[in-house]
């Protein structure tokens, strides 16, 4: 992979293309152009059949430097770098930066190919290629320009292992908002490669990732739990939660059927409909008796409030 840096300090991760896939694009590029150069070479030899050898010459060389000179020159220019050739083996000519090229660029690559690529038959751009760190022929140095790969295959996400199962719902209660993306990145590399490394490696590796890992959660480091286990049991918390929270947000997301105004749930099929209410019917009021006669008060043993 290549470090190329921009203007404004930001690495690229590219990778320069290789002799064979240069090759094999070229000899694409090259078979097309070619091609077309001897048909219409042809034909212009035909039509013009009637005129002298000067101008006969003059039409030979000008058909070769527009078909097999201007033309790819033109297309590099137009398409951003990608000749027929490069688009089917997936590759790019960029500038050094990593932008695009310009006409210029597409210039000096074209004008120094004659040279490199067709007078030699490839042989200078193929020792130039082998000699350069990034695989660059000489138009690729005078012009700043470098080809490199678009189509990259992916890398096989491999899984974190589980963690013990005497471990399982331990760190619930652990604040794992203060780590960064960069120590979860760190720690599930070394979980999907640890038995890749070697033992003593790996111990450090695993020892070091989780006294990171207990700074950020401020928790003190369990008691008898070796650090790769603590590292599993920790990434699988943190995945835990990141999916009950997006299985809460489905949850949350999830549309409700409208019901229109003024109607009632719809009757199921196969049942049979529930009797309507009786009519609510007041109960009669109870009858009142009529109040008892004034009776005298009898004189007792406590004195009337004065």
């Amino acid at each position: 992979m290549s470090d190329l840096v921009t203007g404004d300090a930001v690495v690229l991760g590219l990778r320069p293309a290789r002799l064979p896939s240069r090759a094999l694009a070229i000899l694409l590029d090259l078979a097309v152009y070619v091609t077309a150069y001897v048909l219409i070479g042809v034909a212009l030899t035909l039509a013009t059949a009637s005129l002298d050898p000067a101008a006969q010459a003059a039409i030979a060389v000008a058909s070769f430097l527009l078909l097999l000179v201007g033309i790819p020159i033109a297309v590099e220019t137009l398409s951003h770098g990608r000749s027929l050739g490069k688009l089917a083996c997936g590759l790019r000519v960029v500038r050094d930066d990593g932008g695009p090229i310009r006409f210029r660029h597409a210039l000096v690559r074209g004008a120094l190919g004659v040279v490199e690529l067709l007078l030699t038959f490839g042989t200078v751009a193929a020792i130039a290629s082998l000699v350069s760190v990034r695989g660059r022929r000489l138009g690729d140095v005078f012009a700043g320009t470098l080809v490199v790969r678009e189509r990259v295959p992916g890398a096989r996400v491999m899984p974190v292992p589980p963690p013990p199962p005497w471990l399982a719902g331990r760190f619930t209660q652990l604040d794992l908002s203060a780590v960064p993306e960069g120590l979860w990145l760190a720690i599930r590399q070394y979980l999907t490669r640890m038995n890749q490394l070697d033992p003593q490696v790996g111990a450090a590796m695993a020892a070091r990732l989780a006294d990171d890992l207990v700074a950020r959660t401020g928790a003190p480091p369990p008691a008898g739990v070796p650090a790769a286990a603590y590292l599993m049991a920790v990434v699988h918390e943190r995945q835990s939660r990141d999916a009950a929270r997006a299985f809460r947000a489905a949850a949350a997301a999830a549309p409700v059927p409208p019901v229109a105004p003024g109607f009632g749930p719809l009757p199921t099929r196969g049942r049979a409909s529930a009797p309507a209410p009786a009519p609510y019917v007041a109960p009669a009021p109870a009858p009142v008796a009529p109040p008892a006669p004034a009776q005298t008060p009898r004189a007792g043993g406590f004195a009337p409030p004065a």
